[in-house]
């Protein structure tokens, strides 16, 4: 599990097609010192296992089908990725809870400069829109943010200079894909509900 407080960005160094899966090589300098075979670390949001690493670069396995729901599938060398090591029991819980599990892609359409930051309007789906709340937590590329508003068919987040500073949110512009989970306690709520109204 994840805050989707970021804490470093990587840049991808090579992708490599298996058949049915996809080697990916990162670059984060002294990022993955303390990390080992198995672990697991959120790259833009998705939760990935190492496959082997130095404490300078990583590797990671991407099935087919996680290169195809997220937004991998765009992926090329030179793009720099969010990076997020697991939340520790005795950690301080500064953002929200991601579990790294990737709902969908969705697509920014503004980026508007602003006095103290920016403000990004990205789609909004039809299946994600009674999950999303004005107010409530997001998570885009694996970054927690709050949605400052929510529009019939977007929605709308605000980004301090220390975001944009610390993640690949700086790159962003309109057509830029990315990946979306939305707060799970939102999903638990809904299973619940309907578990309920089937047992009636």
């Amino acid at each position: 599990m994840f805050t989707g407080l970021i804490q470093a960005t990587g840049e991808i160094l090579s992708l490599e097609n298996r058949g049915d899966a996809l080697t990916m090589r990162l670059r984060a300098l002294g990022f993955f010192k303390n990390c080992h075979l198995g672990d697991s670390v959120a790259n833009d949001g998705v939760c990935l296992s190492i496959e082997s690493c130095t404490a300078d670069e990583a590797t990671f396995c991407l099935m087919h089908q996680t290169v195809e729901n997220t937004a991998f599938k765009q992926a090329q060398p030179g793009k720099l990725v969010n990076l997020e090591l697991p939340v520790r029991a005795d950690s301080f819980m500064g953002g929200h809870f991601v579990m790294g599990h990737v709902d969908t892609t969705i697509r920014v359409l503004s980026v508007m400069n602003r006095d103290t930051g920016v403000e990004v309007d990205l789609e909004l789906p039809d299946e994600l829109k009674h999950y999303v709340i004005r107010r409530g937590s997001i998570a885009l590329n694996g970054i927690s943010l709050t949605v400052a508003e929510k529009f019939e068919n977007s929605l709308r987040v605000c980004i301090i200079p220390e975001t944009l500073a610390r993640t690949n949110l700086r790159n962003w512009v309109p057509g830029t894909i990315v990946n979306v989970e939305v707060d799970m306690l939102g999903k638990y709520i809904e299973n619940y509900l309907k578990e309920r109204d089937l047992a009636k």
